[in-house]
């Protein structure tokens, strides 16, 4: 699988490409829409991603900026040191990777991300085999699984939203709690086993050491260990700090207050005290990305504490987002022509119209994954084939929670073949989308037999 995708699969930019022209063929064939109307659909389209694509780029660079500090470092090499084999190293980073995930997906995929080239780095250092490609796909594995599941998950938290859509349209009467949802046992059983099972298949799938290859293949070592990433898809090359002491010594009063411990120490202390008091007050109902991006933005700060030196690291890792900044546009497009032409709802529409109640779990999660290899956004196509998945989920006697939760792993499940949200792996680790997606996809055909089996069998 690994070889075939290899040769076969386009960057990610030119993925966005392709399915652009997918979706603008099937609003005219399938839809009857004028191409006219396509065109003008996919223009309007592009701008309403805008606020979320800075959102996107603000987690990645303060996400990167805070995992790269020094003392962060040194914690990631320290847990990077406990495998002692390839095998061991792939599971413990997709271990962490998914479990952070479940927490907050943003911080799952950096952290996944930085655990997977260390976690390189470490085992070319001690002479480790282990197969990079895997080891990078596995610090993909919580965008794969578990995100949505989690406290952060998209569909979940809107659910819970005074106001929300479904509400406003009358097709949920009273707003779904996460304890129908995320912490439900029924979740909680599916996070857990899913975790256990994708950690064995991560282990069955590791090659032997003779077959491995390992960082060097992937990462010139003179790159390599000079702390530096060569950038992989739609990314430049990005400079690592060895520590937070890149600044010469100050001569003037300006230079001074700019390298100041108490000039970054005082705001940045302010902005993380507002964000745990914001937790305190208001609990999980608080956790929205907008937050999140103002914790991680002062931690930085905090840690780095001279406002230069993490000045200096922001625009470092600021090249690393070239490719959301590029691409996004392209989907924001894709979402526009398939909500207004209504192929979205028809997709939909017809998948849920092959389901029993008892089939239903299944249905919903193979329309979500259908869905999200042209729009992957799990708020944005929640938005769109939500009032199709639930008005379904009514009308078999299926709880809306339940309904949610199916559509949710199925929005992650085929992350694993869409590269999109891999584009901030693919710049830390320094590795291109086919040489690891081959991988995915063989992920994403052995996770269906877990899925189908706990989806229809597990009770709700």
């Amino acid at each position: 699988m690994a070889s075939v995708v290899e040769r076969v699969m386009p960057s990610p930019f030119l993925f966005a490409i392709l399915l652009s022209y997918v979706v603008f063929a099937g609003g005219i064939v399938v839809e009857g829409t004028t191409p006219a109307s396509m065109v003008t659909y996919w223009y309007n389209g592009f701008w309403v991603l805008l606020d979320f694509a800075m959102q996107m780029v603000l987690i990645l660079v303060t996400g990167y900026a805070l995992a790269y500090h020094p003392f962060v470092q040194r914690g990631i090499e320290r847990l990077t040191s406990i495998p002692n084999n390839g095998k061991q190293a792939v599971v413990l980073v997709g271990l962490i990777s998914m479990v952070i995930a479940w927490v907050h997906w943003g911080l799952g995929l950096i952290v996944g991300a930085v655990m997977a080239r260390e976690m390189g780095r470490q085992a070319a250092t001690r002479d480790i085999q282990v197969h990079y490609p895997l080891l990078c796909l596995a610090g993909y594995m919580g965008m794969g699984l578990t995100w949505h599941w989690g406290i952060a998950g998209s569909a979940p938290l809107l659910m819970n939203t005074p106001g929300n859509v479904f509400v406003e349209q009358g097709i949920i009467s009273d707003l779904i709690p996460t304890s129908q949802t995320v912490f439900h046992p029924y979740t909680l059983t599916l996070v857990v086993t899913g975790i256990l099972y994708t950690a064995l298949v991560l282990y069955l799938l590791a090659p032997e050491p003779a077959d491995t290859e390992g960082i060097t293949a992937y990462i010139p070592e003179s790159k390599l260990f000079d702390s530096a990433v060569d950038g992989g898809e739609d990314v430049s090359s990005v400079e690592m700090p060895s520590d937070t002491s890149g600044v010469t010594e100050p001569t003037t009063l300006s230079e001074m207050i700019n390298q100041s411990r108490l000039t970054g120490g005082i705001i940045a202390l302010s902005g993380v005290a507002f964000a745990l008091y914001t937790f305190a007050t208001q609990g999980l109902s608080a956790l929205n990305l907008n937050l999140v991006n103002f914790l991680f933005l002062f931690l930085g700060l905090a840690l780095y504490t001279q406002p230069k030196a993490y000045q200096e690291q922001f625009y470092d890792a600021i090249t690393s987002t070239g490719g959301i900044v590029l691409q996004f546009p392209l989907y924001a497009g894709i979402i526009g022509m398939m909500n207004r032409s209504g192929l979205s709802a028809t997709m939909a529409e017809t998948l849920v119209s092959l389901s029993t109640e008892a089939t239903f779990p299944a249905v919903a999660w193979i329309t979500a994954a259908v869905v999200n290899v042209f729009v992957p956004s799990g708020g944005g196509e929640w938005t769109v084939i939500g009032t199709t998945v639930l008005q379904a989920a009514n009308e078999l006697g299926v709880p809306a929670g339940q309904a949610t939760v199916a559509y949710a792993v199925g929005d992650a499940h085929t992350n694993l073949l869409q590269p999109f949200w891999a584009l901030p792996l693919l710049g830390i680790t320094g590795i291109r989308a086919r040489d690891m997606f081959g991988y995915g996809v063989t992920m994403m055909l052995l996770l269906i037999p877990f899925l189908a089996v706990g989806l229809i069998f597990l009770p709700y």
